[in-house]
């Protein structure tokens, strides 16, 4: 992956923010590492809310609804910055 991607990464990652409490997903460390297929035009994005989520079962509930929407977030700016690549959750 060259300097340019991952500097359009970087700001895709600082763009998408968590609603409760307003950090980037870069700041929360939410995605782990991304891997990008030339061949195939995709790129993995490797994701860890688990390690985020609450102890209480009715709050995982709530924390399940914000994490779908932090990924159709980050899917419709990866998708924007990057038309060329299809994003894959993994």
């Amino acid at each position: 992956m060259d300097e340019e991607m991952k500097k359009r990464i970087d700001a895709v990652l600082d763009r998408v923010k968590d609603p409760e409490s307003g950090y980037s997903v870069s700041e929360l460390g939410l995605v782990q590492r991304l891997r990008y297929n030339d061949e195939k035009k995709e790129m993995y994005i490797f994701m860890d809310f688990l390690s985020h989520r609450p102890a209480c079962m009715t709050c995982v509930g709530i924390a399940s609804v914000i994490e779908d929407g932090i990924r159709r977030r980050l899917l419709e700016e990866f998708s924007s910055e990057f038309p060329e690549i299809t994003p894959v959750f993994v």
